[in-house]
This record gives structure tokens, sequence and C-alpha cells, in this order.
């Protein structure tokens, strides 16, 4: 499933400058100036308060809006409609965005001061990515789920919701860029520096912002995967190392949802170890690394007997247990 912060105060300096000439001329509530919002659905964005007026761009869902002026049925908006790539060295929250300034109908825009704001966009993220799960869904809906669920956690920061919505921002777009990072030749790199990873920022935003929490646990558990390699090639060197980051992985997260999964990925990598060191002619390494596997599907069936890995563990060993090959193509 496809499971930035703005430069708000140089927004808030720019609108204030703006709107001293329209207050003249119009009459809004004090409330709206500066109030940044975000739209459910998409809205066509107008060169004025008119259906039949030009048409400047559409502000898709979870776009980032920023409210000059309100009139009846209408909002005039500074719309943030796609940020800029990071370069190196800048915050995320530095990034800047293209901005359009037009009119959008009021419907289907949630505010900051919108009473249960969070739980509408939240609920609006969770239809999108629904969407996107589905073939024949919305188009874009991966990409318009990530925006608001990321619009949760920046309008309303102190919401309940703001962990796991910033997380699953983050998730969606680590997913958007492994399909594209696994269509590359450089996938199949053994070397995992000879490859394109995925873009870490937003998983390490999450860490930054919820340290200690489950959140934070599940970003690092993905960071993981710019460590392995692309092809093993029947080098051991390859598993041998991930499996000591996935072990290191589960003794630094010992509550993480992923402790389970991480220690079986370490258990698979060392019994794949078994058949790799006996074809190198290296017995006691093989030997070895028979025990290691051993060892770790135990702790997996013991201290998480409840897990999905428990079961997939007690597998693991029988094939031990039996000596049938788990990688390569050893038959009997």
């Amino acid at each position: 499933m496809w499971a930035a912060n703005s430069l708000r105060t140089l927004r808030l300096i720019a609108a204030a400058a703006f709107v001293p000439a329209l207050v003249v001329a119009c009459s809004f509530p004090a409330h709206a100036l500066g109030e940044r919002a975000t739209p459910v659905r998409e809205a066509i964005i107008y060169l004025s308060p008119d259906d039949h007026s030009p048409k400047l761009g559409t502000a898709d869902r979870g776009r980032e809006l920023i409210i000059l002026e309100a009139t009846p049925n209408w909002l005039h908006v500074e719309a943030m409609l796609g940020v800029a790539p990071v370069q190196d060295g800048q915050d995320e929250d530095e990034a800047v965005e293209k901005t359009i300034t037009g009119w959008i109908k009021e419907k289907g825009v949630v505010r900051v001061s919108t009473p249960n704001g969070d739980q509408i966009i939240y609920g609006e993220a969770t239809d999108s990515e629904d969407q996107a799960s589905r073939r024949g869904g919305r188009r874009g809906a991966a990409q318009d789920a990530s925006r608001l669920y990321y619009r949760v956690y920046d309008l309303f920061p102190t919401s309940r919701l703001a962990p796991a919505a910033l997380y699953r921002a983050a998730d969606i777009r680590w997913q958007i860029d492994k399909s594209e990072v696994n269509s590359r030749p450089s996938a199949h790199a053994k070397e995992a520096f000879l490859r394109v990873g995925m873009d870490e920022q937003w998983m390490k935003l999450v860490i930054k912002k919820y340290p200690g929490t489950k959140w934070a646990d599940l970003a690092s558990f993905q960071l993981i995967e710019n460590k392995l390699c692309g092809d093993w090639q029947g080098d051991w060197k390859c598993p041998d190392k991930e499996a000591e980051i996935y072990e290191k992985y589960a003794a630094e997260h010992p509550q993480s949802p992923t402790t389970a999964e991480a220690l079986y990925d370490a258990a698979w990598r060392r019994a794949a170890l078994i058949e790799i060191y006996k074809g190198d002619g290296n017995t006691k390494k093989s030997d070895e690394s028979r025990s290691k596997a051993t060892a770790l599907v135990q702790k997996i069936a013991s201290q998480y007997p409840q897990s999905d890995y428990a079961a997939r563990a007690q597998r693991l060993m029988y094939l031990l247990q039996q000596g049938v090959p788990t990688y390569g193509n050893a038959t009997e």
C-alpha cells in the first residue's frame, strides 16, 4: 500500500505587506489574514472571484494555502504548488516552493481554525491512500495522500495524529522512490554505494521530530534498505554485513513494531550464509552461521510468539534442522 514546513514567517510578512491595500477596498474576517489551509479536493485557482475569470492553475489535495483575503464563498490565497529540490546542507524546512496567488472557492478548504481539521485531512489522506492501492484508482492519489498526511503534521503539529501522519507521508514517498530506484540498472549493483538509494530526508525528519517513538523506530528500519546490497553475487560479505545491521537494529530498538522482522531478516541471511560458506569450502564458517541462525529464530519464537514472524521463524528452524538449503540452487 502506498502507505515541508513552509517558510511561514516570510509568507506572513509577504501577506501582511500585500493586505493593507486590500483592506481599503474589501472587508473580510480579521482571523483569515495569513491563516494557513489546504484543499481536500482539487481547487481551481482563478484570477478573480468569478467562475468565468481566467484560470491560473490548480491546487491539488494537500497543497499548502495561505489565506490573504476572504469574501463570501471565495478565498484569495497564495498557493504553494511544488517544492524545489532540497540542496545539500539545506534543511527540509527551508525548501523553496513555487507559488500562485489567486482566488479559489471556499468549499473543500480546511483551515487551521476548522473544527476537527486534523481528522478531516487525515481522513482524506487515508481515502487517497486507498485509491492509490486500487487498480484503476485516481491518478496521483499516492502523491495526494503523502501531501495530505504531511499537512496534518504541518498545520496541526499538536494533534495526536501528527506523528503517524508524518511517518505515513514519509513512507509513501519512500515507496514511490523505491519503485523508481528498483527500475534502474544500478539497483542490481552489489555494493549499496554503487546504486542510487531512496531519499532519506523525510524518514530522518520523522526521527528528528519524534525520537524514541514507534514512528522513529519504523523510520529507522526503513533506512536500512539503503544499506543493503543490490545483488549478493554469491559473496558472503553482503549477507554477513546485512545480518549485522539487522541485529544491531533489533538491539537498539527492542520495542519497535519491526524488531521481530529485523531479527528474522538477520536469521534468513545467517541461514543463507550456510550454503555460501559451504560453497567456498569454509565448513567452520558454515557451521557458525547455522548456530547463529538457529539462535536468532529461537529468540523470535520465544520473545515474539504472537508475531507472524514467529511462524516464519519456526519454518526456518525446520529447514535448518532438516538441512534444507535456504539459498542458491542447491537441491537434494
